[in-house]
């Protein structure tokens, strides 16, 4: 609980962190000098919402009840489900099924791509701890 906790305030403060960033750079590098209070208020909600939600859902890879495949399924799902209806909700993705099917399409490219990485990683490093371990003595 104390871990959950923690990567959602860190979650949090990091989506408000990124709509600060994303506000500065509108007023800086857009065309107009007036930004909407609504559509500020509704996005600064879905950043922080999604960053709550990207912090929060690699809990599952520390269920060791769970193999890596449950674990990577779980993930998944939870993730593109929840961010879809983000998406959709605030108005971030148009309700037409060649953007939904776009956004399926980028989202398992990115995650098959990014959990790639992250396992050869992740590899490396265990490999590497165990060569280290074999010369302690």
């Amino acid at each position: 609980m104390k871990t959950f906790l923690f990567k959602s305030m860190m979650g949090i403060f990091f989506g408000a962190f990124v709509t600060v960033v994303v506000t500065y750079a509108t007023v800086i590098f857009g065309e107009g000098n007036m930004l909407d209070g609504k559509q500020f208020i509704k996005d600064s909600a879905g950043y922080i919402l999604c960053a709550w939600l990207f912090t929060v859902s690699p809990l599952y890879f520390e269920i060791r009840s769970l193999n890596l495949a449950i674990q990577t399924i779980l993930h998944f799902t939870t993730v593109t489900i929840l961010y879809f209806i983000l998406s959709l909700g605030f108005g971030w993705i148009p309700l037409q099924f060649k953007n939904i099917l776009m956004f399926f399409s980028v989202a398992i490219f990115i995650y098959a791509v990014s959990w790639i990485c992250f396992y050869l990683y992740f590899k490396n490093i265990s490999k590497k701890m165990n060569r280290e371990l074999k010369h302690i003595k």
